[in-house]
């Protein structure tokens, strides 16, 4: 039997795909702006790793851990 790593790419994908709902989900929820909402949903869905990456550490709590 032959190890095809990219038979797991659909895991990442999925794994991913959850990991933006959340974000998306917590965005919305937060007290921000409604125009940082708007711009934090958008670059969650143009940039799905990196814009998770990027909220996750200068996002609302992100930026409260830094402090």
């Amino acid at each position: 039997m032959q190890f095809n790593m990219f038979g797991l790419s659909g895991l990442w994908g999925l794994l991913i795909l959850a990991l933006d709902i959340w974000a998306i989900v917590s965005v919305v929820n937060s007290s921000a702006s409604t125009g940082a909402k708007v711009g934090w949903s958008l670059l969650i869905l143009i940039l799905p790793v990196l814009g998770l990456v990027i909220w996750l550490i200068a996002g609302p709590r992100g930026a409260a851990r830094l402090n």
